[in-house]
């Protein structure tokens, strides 16, 4: 467990990181006071964590706020870090934000022992007054990388520092597999196959959030088999499919960030990443809680027609790729908010 801010060893086991002076000064009566607990994988993933750090980063930039924040090593400290937070009085947490699904058991839990606190949850749902939860529609942002592979796939495409190789073939590699990550599978294979149903779309799951090495593994198997583009939702296991694109000459996609901006290093070969504003739900909740309109209760649910997902190019393809292609990502994406797309949630539906 990494820790940082302005607890001691009697609060949060560590001293706790200032990043940018954002953290550890403890707050006083005029600051929103909020705790972080981040996702396995750490703050530095480039991708899920890093979007609710800047969150909670762009809440204290903005408005009189303070943050400390842990990267807990394992699940099993979840429940014991949200109870530090909770039950801290120096400083006093305005809110908890509790970010990923993994969190949401311990959650349950933990809000109901301390029911004065506020707490806010990012991929899952407690249905209790004082949680504020935020799930997103994450099958619908990879329908939309999905369509861009898919059609990218069976074009002439040579762009950046890869191109395409005319096998129509693409590829999805996961982190670890729950109900949550074969969202983004299927709404990838969905997209693919709206491009042309003839797209062989392969699958594989890495096991881990952190094992860089797993990933390229993974990825250069597909891209040997003939996949010229490959989708991650792998957090920082995504890091090694980035490696083998540009070891293989071919094309990724990134999740949750920019990542042709967090993982600039790779930016010649992330031609769009599936961004996820883990940021937006961090930010909002924060500020709800400043203005003294916490939403316990409530779930927000939010997709492309909220810009909670979206399809962003890669900034090295901003205007390179073909007109007929954007429009008919258009097409979809419009298609999708209107209901006359309906993206399964289930690889086996696709």
């Amino acid at each position: 467990m990494k820790t940082g801010g302005a607890l001691g060893i009697g609060g949060l086991a560590g001293c706790l990181s200032s990043p940018g002076g954002g953290g550890g000064n403890g707050g006083g009566s005029d600051k929103t006071n909020v705790g972080m607990v981040y996702a396995l994988g750490g703050k530095g993933d480039d991708s899920f964590n890093e979007m609710a750090f800047n969150g909670v980063k762009k809440a204290k930039e903005k408005m009189s706020v303070a943050y400390d924040e842990v990267e807990p090593s394992g699940a099993s400290e979840f429940q014991a870090l949200q109870r530090k937070f909770a039950s801290s009085k120096d400083p006093e947490y305005d809110l908890v934000c509790c970010i990923g699904f993994v969190q949401t058991d311990a959650l349950k839990k933990t809000s109901k022992n301390f029911s004065k606190q506020n707490f806010m949850l990012v991929d899952g749902e407690v249905k209790r007054d004082n949680v504020s939860s935020y799930v997103f529609k994450e099958h619908e942002g990879s329908f939309q990388v999905g369509h861009l592979a898919g059609l990218l796939t069976t074009s002439d495409f040579s762009k950046g520092g890869g191109s395409t190789n005319g096998d129509k073939m693409v590829g999805f590699v996961g982190g670890k597999k729950n109900p949550l990550i074969k969202k983004f599978e299927a709404g990838f294979k969905a997209g693919a196959k709206h491009a042309d149903d003839g797209i062989s779309v392969k699958s594989a799951y890495a096991g881990s959030w952190s094992d860089v090495q797993r990933g390229k593994e993974i990825a250069l198997s597909m891209y040997n088999e003939g996949a010229d583009i490959v989708y991650h939702a792998a957090g920082g296991t995504g890091n090694g499919v980035f490696k083998a694109a540009k070891q293989e000459n071919r094309y990724a996609i990134g999740v949750d960030s920019d990542q042709s901006k967090s993982a600039s290093s790779y930016a010649n070969w992330i031609v769009a990443s599936m961004v996820k504003h883990v940021d937006t739900a961090v930010y909002k909740s924060v500020k709800r809680v400043a203005n003294d309109n916490f939403d316990g209760g409530t779930t927000h649910a939010l997709g492309l027609e909220k810009n909670g997902v979206e399809a962003v190019i890669g900034q090295k393809y901003t205007g390179e790729i073909p007109k007929q292609i954007s429009s008919k990502l258009k097409k979809s994406k419009q298609a999708i908010i209107d209901g006359d797309i309906s993206v399964p949630t289930d690889p086996k539906n696709v």
